[in-house]
């Protein structure tokens, strides 16, 4: 039996078993749910065990569980891969908006609905049924690469003890490379393989003046402004070309190289219907000199997330605000860092708030970018399962959002390669969260192929 007919053939049993995993809620943001957290741990590592893994255990960390599985190759000399995913999902109720109760999966005409199916439960599971099937035409009893999934509990809440967990379980992890399953390719037709995400900083910054409001007919015009200050400090971070102000921003910022243009190019981009889904956004903007895609996947960014001070409630009120305040974030392309980010804010706030104004920035949560090069082993090897399994050209995307990845990449030493088959039409974070069946089957038969490509390709460092 070949992979395809193999995968074809436990198809039913996939389904089922990925519906019984769906009716667990593992709201990693709800304290509520965090025993149901523990229950998706302990049902991920018991199917495993079920589907053939030696080793499927639940690691503990100072939050909730991850869950570890261990499968080595015959050869001891194969590279070592590593599977990444989560098992946490985000928040979900039948009065935000769905159609049915988001935790008792439904199936109409062949797209399974339910809170986690497309992210990220549906694409974590294929990988144990790609798994199979590779070592099911291959008549073996044991891959042609090791085989290490490790499925966080902490992803959708900020995985704040994930990086701890990689310290203290790096000698037992050591992969030659990391596959990432948390991702979307570009269209159904269109199979894409991601090659980086953006990374992700934010800051509140407070403006000072006077120690109370004061009435702006006695003082008005004699002393500065907070929120006039503000205003204008936030209008600078910008220049006339639409590129981020603060000083070395963009010094380390690895550019695109004229081929990842060139193939960021052949997607098949609309952009009226990009603007039509941007809330019938009126015109696109940003940084001069590049394309839509390449400033949302590629450039880094400055926004201003919310601004507030003064008075705010009906009718006038004439005074001189005593403080102002704004929420700015930065999205972050490699090599950034988060904190050089907030110490560029800081020089640039206090180089241009007026005398008698007194600023302060607040950091906050930091995510590393990452990037793969494109002329990794690892993502030509990606590439080339890919195409086997959809029968078609595979392009290239980056994506907008951040996760952990840049801490997987810098503390086990791996290059990273995304391995997904998620759609941004899924509705992932959204009511009505969806996954077409079909297309996970494609992904476990791509799975079966990486494995096959990466033993041939030898450790792809």
């Amino acid at each position: 039996m070949d992979i395809r007919e193999f995968v074809e053939a436990n198809s039913a049993e996939f389904g089922a078993s990925l519906r019984e995993w769906l009716t667990i809620p593992s709201v990693s943001a709800d304290p509520a749910r965090h025993g149901d957290v523990r229950r998706s741990a302990q049902w991920l590592a018991a199917y495993l065990r079920k589907t053939g893994f030696p080793v499927a255990e639940v690691w503990e960390t100072r939050g909730l569980p991850a869950v570890y599985a261990h499968w080595p190759a015959a050869d001891p000399s194969a590279p070592r891969v590593l599977v990444y995913g989560h098992h946490d999902v985000q928040p979900a109720e039948l009065a935000d908006g769905w159609d049915f109760d988001p935790f008792e999966p439904t199936l109409r005409q062949g797209k399974l609905y339910g809170r986690g199916a497309s992210d990220d439960k549906g694409q974590v599971l294929f990988h144990a049924l790609g798994l199979r099937a590779c070592m099911a035409a291959a008549a073996s009893a044991a891959p042609p690469v090791s085989v290490t999934m490790l499925i966080e509990g902490e992803e959708e809440s900020g995985s704040p003890n994930f990086a701890e967990l990689l310290t203290d379980r790096k000698d037992q992890l050591l992969p030659d490379v990391i596959v990432i399953s948390d991702t979307t390719m570009w269209a159904a037709d269109v199979p894409s393989i991601c090659l980086g995400t953006r990374g992700l900083v934010d800051a509140e910054i407070t403006v000072t003046g006077p120690s109370r409001d004061l009435h702006s007919g006695s003082f008005g015009g004699g002393v500065p402004n907070p929120v006039h200050a503000l205003a204008a400090l936030l209008a600078g971070l910008h220049d006339a070309d639409g590129r981020v102000t603060l000083p070395g921003f963009y010094d380390d910022v690895v550019p695109l190289s004229d081929t990842e243009r060139e193939l960021l190019a052949r997607l098949p981009f609309s952009e009226k219907e990009w603007l039509s889904d941007a809330g019938d956004s009126g015109a696109a903007y940003g940084e001069a000199g590049y394309t839509t895609l390449e400033r949302i996947w590629a450039r880094p960014t400055a926004e201003v997330n919310g601004i507030w001070g003064g008075h705010t409630g009906p009718g006038p009120k004439t005074i001189i605000p005593a403080r102002a305040h704004a929420k700015v974030s930065f999205r972050l392309v490699a090599d950034q860092e988060p904190a050089a980010v907030i110490a560029a804010l800081r020089t640039y706030i206090s180089s241009f708030t007026p005398n008698g104004l007194v600023a302060s920035v607040t950091a906050g949560h930091g995510v590393r970018p990452c990037h793969s090069a494109i002329d990794s082993p690892a993502v030509a090897a990606a590439r080339r399962a890919m195409q086997r399994a959809f029968g078609r050209e595979v392009l290239f995307t980056r994506e907008g959002g951040s996760g952990p990845e840049a801490d997987l990449a810098d503390i086990l030493g791996a290059p990273l390669a995304f391995v997904a088959v998620g759609l941004d039409a899924d509705r992932i974070h959204a009511p009505n969260e969806y996954v077409d069946l079909s297309r996970l089957l494609r992904g476990a038969e791509t799975a079966a192929y990486l494995w096959e490509e990466l033993a041939a390709a030898g450790a792809g460092r």
